[in-house]
């Protein structure tokens, strides 16, 4: 939560000499606006846009700051875990923390093991997630409400969806020409189809594997493949 409120403090005055006043306001308005509108343009529509909030909520409350500086990103169920742990053990007891959460179907780890960034590396991974998120928004080419961006140690994680690999490619190569973007990963669905068809996520199959501890059964990864693209 302190790390979240240290950008949101900092990034406003950061960003002036970074951003064009016409990126940032778009930016600023569609975060404002943050309702029902913006919600139903994406791919997963404001149902699951709401479980996805729940789901981060309760997310955080389960892992506190007991296994490290950890951060949580969901998109349709899907969860990015990034920051920082002092060992590899609390690392991947997080991971199994998330794991188990109701509503989550699949975890992606890239928590970082070692010491929490500085206030200035903080400050600096907000700058760069801001004018990703801005460039997308300004990209014709890409749905940018279906694209959720989270830097860390200056690597750029994009997670949601795609309409086809040319918008990937061309989000991440947006994402590549950052000022201060060392890496960007992305964990995007490739969704083919009419944009805002109301896809439904596959239906968890009955072989569901079970949770390393615990009662019920984990819900299966998605059956759409994952582009992973660790750029240099």
């Amino acid at each position: 939560m302190a790390r979240i409120n240290l950008i949101a403090a900092v990034c406003t005055l950061a960003l002036a000499p970074c951003l064009g006043g016409c990126a940032a306001a778009v930016v600023g308005g569609m975060a404002a606006a943050g309702g029902a509108g913006y919600e139903a343009a994406q791919e997963r529509g404001i149902n699951g846009a709401y479980d996805d909030t729940k789901t981060k909520f309760d997310l955080a409350t389960a892992l506190g700051s007991q296994y490290g500086d950890v951060t949580a990103t969901i998109y349709w169920g899907r969860v990015l875990l990034t920051g920082s742990s002092p060992t590899q053990e609390q690392k991947m007891q997080a991971e199994q923390v998330a794991s188990q959460e109701p509503g989550v179907r699949v975890v992606y780890n890239e928590i970082v093991v070692g010491p929490p960034e500085s206030a200035w590396e903080i400050t600096q991974d907000g700058v760069i997630s801001t004018r990703v998120r801005s460039d997308l928004v300004l990209d014709a080419d890409v749905r940018s409400g279906n694209y959720t961006v989270q830097t860390d140690h200056q690597s750029v994680y994009l997670i949601g969806s795609a309409r086809s690999q040319a918008e990937l490619d061309r989000a991440t190569e947006l994402a590549r020409y950052v000022p201060g973007v060392q890496r960007v990963v992305s964990y995007i669905e490739i969704r083919h189809g009419e944009p805002g068809g109301g896809y439904q996520p596959p239906p968890p199959q009955a072989s569901a594997a079970p949770l390393p501890s615990g009662g019920g059964t984990a819900p299966p990864p998605p059956n759409t493949p994952i582009q992973v693209q660790k750029l240099p």
